[in-house]
């Protein structure tokens, strides 16, 4: 079995399974670490498929593995799924205006149902190939939940779990084909829960401490911090409870939840003391106490361009989805509703001078609406402002990733027109174009050992030395926000 077997058996055998279950995902639309439907579909399909499935890793009921081992059972590569949603996306699928599929419920707008389903799809796809050919290796498919919320990679990498792969490989549905490189934001999420004392806002005010007073402060502190943080820093906040709904009554509880970020994860530990000290000093202002959760936490990426360029060199050789006037004339309608602004596409036109001026032809100076063609290769230590819990992977082995075109060229982050498109044939086309991408690199890896060796020298230098700092304490455990 060759590598143009294994995009045969994905078109003729497994192709309408990873639809499937994209579509299932789709339809369960589950938040961070509330995945239960989701992670069992997985594990049943993992376990009808013959792999030896462990659940509950690092704690976290959602997270899981399916294993095939042939042979020594070496080079050991991880493929990583993820599959939560986001809340108050819900969107009908295949629609191109805002449409509500169950009102004020969640929806897929970073398009993890498809992100897990062609990770899944490609193990399948080289648990065959180890079959056919006898090939030594092993295959682990990951499930990994609550990337939004929840950084179950990082609550892994505390346990070690990624020292065990010789690689990991994963990908993300995007608006470009294009290898990912660079690195981000590492980041914390911490939840400060204030406590103070109720009481009738007129005929007793001073026996009253509130509980939003503390968290009001403690936004004006920090605001007032972020003249003094570190340039690549950033903070953000959401109020997760207000006290109630009754202004007569002093509030006697309230909560915000923070996001801290910084490049390296001490920088973001550092900040993250400070941040504290705002709570602290608005908890003594107000007379009120708080109690401090920790929710998750995740580190910056380290690029790995011996397998960046392995991704890059299967998506040139494996063919690319094509795509009917209908499904053009409906990206057209749907990128219409998106900001356009003239952007150029792609990671590597952010950094390259000349992968740009070659971008603005292939994207009609980034106007065009479907990006149907192939970045050209670029891989560097670019910084781009998110997080990503596949940085904790990426400091433990190997790792890299890639995006496919799920969604059209404009459509913005955490997006209904995101969800809309993640259960279209244009999301589809990318899902299974993403699984042959990843079954075949794998495949790369099993033929020469010298790649998983290359990747791991290139890791080792790039480490130089360094080791990874885990962003998740000793003691914290998987926090769910109700």
């Amino acid at each position: 079995m060759n590598k143009e077997d294994i995009i045969r058996f994905i078109d003729n055998e497994a192709a309408d399974e990873i639809i499937e279950v994209s579509h299932k995902v789709w339809e369960y639309a589950e938040l961070s670490l509330k995945e239960t439907k989701s992670a069992a579909l997985y594990v049943e399909k993992l376990k009808a498929h013959g792999f030896e499935v462990e659940t509950g890793h690092a704690g976290i009921d959602t997270a899981f593995s399916g294993r095939y081992v042939s042979g020594s059972g070496k080079p050991v590569i991880g493929i990583l799924g993820e599959f939560d949603a986001l809340s108050g996306l819900s969107q009908k699928a295949g629609s191109t205006k805002p449409e509500e599929l169950v009102p004020g419920g969640s929806g897929h707008g970073c398009g993890h149902n498809m992100l897990g389903a062609a990770s899944f799809g490609a193990a399948v796809a080289v648990k065959k190939y180890l079959e056919e050919t006898g090939a030594d290796g092993t295959v682990i498919f990951y499930g990994c939940p609550g990337e939004e919320g929840g950084a179950s990679k990082a609550f892994m990498a505390r346990e070690g779990v990624w020292k065990s792969l010789d690689c990991a490989l994963t990908w993300h549905p995007g608006g470009e084909n294009q290898v990912s490189t660079g690195t981000c934001n590492s980041c914390v999420q911490v939840l400060y829960k204030f406590k103070g004392i109720a009481a009738h806002a007129a005929g007793d005010p001073e026996n009253g401490r509130s509980a939003l007073d503390a968290v009001e402060i403690m936004n004006i502190g920090v605001n007032y911090l972020r003249e003094h943080m570190k340039r690549e820093c950033s903070v953000h906040y959401a109020m997760v409870d207000g006290g109630g709904f009754s202004p007569n009554v002093v509030q006697s509880h309230a909560s915000v939840l923070y996001m801290i970020r910084a490049i390296s994860v001490q920088d973001t530990l550092d900040l993250a003391a400070r941040v504290e000290k705002c709570a602290e000093g608005a908890a003594h202002m107000t007379e009120t106490k708080f109690e401090k959760v920790f929710v998750d936490g995740t580190a910056n990426t380290v690029p790995n361009t011996t397998l960046e360029k392995l991704f890059h060199d299967n998506m040139a050789f494996v063919p690319m989805p094509e795509y009917t006037a209908e499904e053009l004339e409906f990206a057209k309608a749907l990128d219409a509703t998106c900001p356009v602004t003239g952007e150029i596409p792609g990671d590597g036109a952010q950094f390259d001078p000349a992968i740009r001026e070659q971008v603005k032809v292939l994207s009609e100076n980034g106007t065009k609406y479907l990006n149907d063609f192939l970045m050209p290769f670029y891989s560097g230590d670019g910084f781009m402002p998110g997080s990503t819990d596949v940085g904790d992977v990426s400091w433990q082995t190997p790792a890299a990733q890639f995006n496919t075109v799920c969604f059209t060229a404009h459509s913005p982050g955490h997006s209904w027109q995101n969800v809309s498109c993640g259960a279209s044939s244009i999301g589809d086309k990318g899902t299974v174009y993403a699984a042959k991408v990843l079954a075949c690199a794998a495949a790369d890896i099993y033929q020469d050992n010298s790649i998983a060796e290359k990747a791991k020298e290139e890791f080792e230098a790039r480490l130089g030395g360094g080791s990874y700092v885990c962003p998740i304490p000793e003691d914290a455990v998987p926090y769910i926000i109700e």
